[in-house]
């Protein structure tokens, strides 16, 4: 595992030294950010479809962001790779004193409760608000978990879903209201807060926002391609269709996924 692992090592320094690949030579620490999300979304793509090779290659991809980053922060001569392996082996045992200390625990929430207390001992600097360790860059249906759920720790939440679900209809007279009045910036803040509302509620009923939206989107992509299906063995395509038709064969599609 070692030879290989520094075998990668060695491969990203090869492209980034002064004969190796212009493209990898220009990144920065900072420019592939973006590639490092869309990464992380391919590698949750193939959870989802269950892809075991595609799940491998996945992750060596992130892997290879880890190593690369690195690659490029020792050149800067800020850390290396054996930097950030030490940092998180450190941060893993300081985090499991019920595994490598004294420390007895009774389940999964006394495990969270104290990796929330170790974590905010670590922190050097006290936060400015209670909820400014929660990352700006988070997507936005995970932000607003996260915020809800920090937020829930400290009595701020409703008692339960049902009078969630009531904070959902009020939001949605808004929107209705604001929609009504055609003004499209009362609309977009009526969508948030609606949208707000809803992830508020899918937690109180244990239901992971992120995955309800996922499967819901991978129905709908399951049953238009079953619409483009049905149009070909009729002879025709998507553009040569109506409204009508396709309305009519998505109701048929919905029955089969």
């Amino acid at each position: 595992m070692s030879e290989r692992f520094d075998k990668l090592v060695n491969i990203v320094k090869r492209l980034r030294a002064p004969n190796g690949c212009p493209w990898d030579r220009k990144q920065t620490l900072y420019s592939l950010k973006q590639n490092v999300i869309e990464e992380v979304f391919e590698f949750i793509d193939a959870l989802d479809r269950k892809d075991i090779e595609n799940i491998k290659e996945e992750l060596g991809d992130m892997l290879l962001h880890v190593v690369f980053h690195s690659a490029i922060a020792e050149e800067d001569n800020l850390f290396n790779i054996d930097d950030v392996v030490d940092g998180i082996s450190k941060k893993l045992i300081r985090r499991h004193p019920h595994v490598f200390g004294n420390v007895k625990v009774n389940g999964v929430d006394e495990v969270l409760k104290n990796w929330d207390e170790i974590k905010a001992k670590e922190k050097k600097e006290k936060p400015k608000h209670y909820l400014s360790d929660v990352p700006r860059g988070l997507p936005p249906i995970e932000k607003a978990h996260k915020l809800q759920k920090k937020a829930a720790k400290v009595g701020f939440d409703w008692p339960n879903a049902d009078e969630c679900l009531e904070k959902v209809k009020e939001e949605f007279n808004e929107l209705l209201e604001a929609h009504k009045n055609k003004n499209k910036k009362d609309i977009e803040h009526e969508i948030g807060d609606m949208f707000f509302a809803l992830i508020n509620y899918a937690r109180l009923s244990d239901i992971d926002s992120s995955e309800a939206l996922r499967d819901a989107s991978l129905r709908f992509e399951k049953r238009f391609n079953c619409i483009e299906d049905k149009l070909k063995e009729k002879g025709t395509t998507l553009n040569e269709s109506n409204l009508d038709e396709m309305e009519q064969l998505w109701q048929t599609c919905k029955q089969k996924c």
